[in-house]
């Protein structure tokens, strides 16, 4: 075989390879993917032009590009929601954080990235640091369904666990009726609120840092393993540091290789 054979079929081999890989991710031709739309770690939609940016729009930009498919990115109001798109196959990948109770209709990638997650309490609030939260007597709330609200329900052994409905109404709603001492969630998404909150304070550190993945149907291994390779690979470049630079997004750190999301 000639050096010009040779590449031609190197070539060749990879566009077959390419394109078994888009039929596994993308069998619609499209690669559908769906994020939380109020969660400003993942990406935002810019009011005047539309556009939706963040870290994530940026890595499933980049995954269409690769399987060289078109690509759409879809809001949605809450996990539950993008995993339902998922697992009922409306969507392609979704970008959702691991949690022991979300396990069962997806499959979950390695992790790529850390969100940190801290809480507001009134300016008179003898919390101090997220080391004060667990202690009798005190209410912590978090949003319905939320990363942290199932942490918490997971490991606070003292404290009052307390749900809203996920809008930043009910939350006011909470502390003003004196319902609620701390709210938590992610430092973005705090620091957005505090503006609305006069006389409320964000405590200087983090509680952890939720593991955000990608998801995909349940029963696609290779799909699992090329989404896997990806995250791999944009870690490894510097794109997903760029990504996460470029948001302008608080909180945000690339999440090691090997990162245990349990």
């Amino acid at each position: 075989m000639t050096m010009q054979r040779w590449l031609l079929a190197i070539a060749g081999a990879a566009i077959m390879a390419t394109i078994a890989l888009a039929d596994e991710l993308a069998p619609t031709g499209t690669l559908r993917a769906v994020y939380l739309s109020g969660n400003p770690a993942q990406a935002v939609r810019d009011s005047a032009t539309g556009e939706i940016r963040g870290a994530s729009a940026d890595l499933a930009h980049e995954l269409a590009r690769r399987l060289k498919v078109s690509g759409t990115l879809t809001g949605l109001g809450g996990p539950p929601a993008v995993i339902d798109a998922v697992a009922k196959g409306e969507a392609d990948i979704g970008f959702v954080a691991y949690a022991p109770e979300r396990v069962g209709t997806v499959e979950f990638s390695q992790t790529y990235m850390l969100v940190q997650q801290s809480f507001i309490v009134r300016n008179d609030s003898p919390i101090r640091s997220v080391a004060d939260i667990d202690k009798p007597g005190l209410r912590i709330a978090g949003g319905k369904g939320d990363s942290v609200t199932l942490y918490l329900a997971r490991n606070l052994k003292q404290a009052t666990v307390v749900e809203t409905d996920n809008t930043p109404a009910d939350t006011k709603r909470k502390f003003a009726a004196n319902e609620i001492d701390a709210f938590g969630a992610n430092r973005q998404r705090l620091t957005n609120l505090l503006p609305d909150l006069p006389g409320y304070r964000l405590l200087p550190d983090s509680l952890f840092g939720v593991t955000q993945t990608i998801i995909v149907p349940k029963g696609k291994p290779e799909a699992l393993a090329e989404v896997n390779r990806f995250i791999d690979d944009v870690r490894a470049s510097g794109f997903l540091q760029a990504a996460i630079t470029n948001s302008g997004i608080i909180g945000l750190d690339v999440a090691p290789a090997g990162y245990d999301k349990r």
